[in-house]
């Protein structure tokens, strides 16, 4: 099974959902010694299936595969039925219709459980919850070493009781959806820092840093206060290999965009990516029903993004977007690791 600390360099790409985290991402980072991870979320078993098989086809270093907790179907039907009222003047900017609101959607995840388990994907990571102890157990049970995504003390313990082989702890720092296990909860604002000396000090599992890295000196940092490895997303999302739209990569580098807020307006659920004019106009209000709000808003940041128009995109991005370099995936993670060792980290 595989270990955490087997990984020469303790960098993981993390997985983001909506097409930046690519094949040759994975492949590419993976190659160049840290731990590349697929993205479950949003697709089908079989577009899921054939990327596992194209990373396989290309390396045989370790790679992982996240996938999303299916959630409760609990929201405020009312508060989802306005919400859309109020997105019909966006769509009309692009002369699309919005969708019926979805009742369920489970996003595939039995079956993405048996296609993991078949496939005896080497690293599981797991989003907005927790499956059964017996998902749990499968998994492991099929050589899968299992992280649970937690952004409190209390959803550690909770993953640690499950049965996981390790935790990624998601600070608020980070870019995109926070991983909260309910929908309702407002994510925690302490920083990453203090989650992690507080978590590490009773944890039997290790324990990955996530969000808002953007430089050697935080990861040595991160690696001081206790974290076996550290996850960046944004940090590769200009790399050549991400399939992030060119609209969201320029938008890290735009002056216009100055700051990152966190948001329901796009899923319904809290996400930080940088303030835009989407965000200004239907923020206020937004209710906090995911995936009902991530469906609705889709076909507008679908157009937003063909059309190249940011201000009606998701650009998610962590505090650290600034640092976000246009090379090559190998490189940014090479860079980062020489800079983590030139600020104490030991070599692996």
């Amino acid at each position: 099974m595989f270990d955490l600390a087997d990984l020469s360099v303790p960098i993981i790409a993390a997985p983001m959902a909506g097409g930046p985290s690519t094949p040759d991402l994975v492949v590419s980072v993976g190659e160049a010694g840290g731990l590349g991870f697929l993205a479950g979320g949003y697709k089908t078993p079989e577009a899921l299936g054939e990327q596992i098989q194209d990373v396989r086809a290309r390396t045989g270093t370790a790679f992982g595969v996240n996938v999303f907790v299916p959630q409760r179907n609990e929201y405020d039907q009312a508060a989802v039925q306005e919400y859309r009222n109020r997105l019909r003047a966006a769509a009309q900017r692009y002369g699309i219709d919005l969708p019926p609101i979805r009742e369920r959607d489970d996003d595939w995840f039995e079956a993405k459980v048996e296609l993991l388990v078949a496939q005896r994907v080497p690293v599981v990571s797991l989003t907005f919850g927790l499956p059964s102890v017996e998902t749990v157990r499968r998994l492991r049970g099929a050589g899968c070493t299992v992280i649970a995504t937690v952004t409190t003390p209390a959803e550690a313990r909770a993953a640690v009781d499950a049965g996981v082989g390790a935790l990624c702890l998601q600070g608020p720092e980070g870019g995109g959806h926070r991983a909260t296990f309910r929908v309702e909860d407002e994510p925690e604002t302490t920083p990453l820092t203090g989650l992690l000396d507080e978590i590490a000090a009773w944890s039997p599992l290790p324990v990955v840093a996530a969000g808002g890295i953007g430089d050697g000196a935080r990861i040595a940092e991160l690696l001081t206060h206790g974290a076996t490895a550290v996850q960046l997303g944004t940090a590769f999302l200009r790399s050549p290999e991400s399939g992030a739209k060119a609209a969201h990569k320029d938008a890290l580098v735009d002056p216009r965009f100055t700051r990152t807020v966190v948001t329901r307006a796009f899923s319904g659920r809290p996400a930080r990516g940088l303030a835009n004019e989407f965000i200004a106009g239907y923020d206020a209000g937004a209710p906090a029903a995911y995936p009902q709000v991530h469906h609705l808003t889709s076909p507008v940041r679908a157009a937003a993004a063909a059309g190249g128009v940011p201000d009606d995109m998701a650009l998610w991005a962590g505090t650290a977007y600034r640092t976000a370099a246009a090379d090559p995936a190998a490189v940014v993670l090479g860079r980062l690791w020489d800079e983590a060792v030139a600020h104490g980290a030991p070599r692996r």
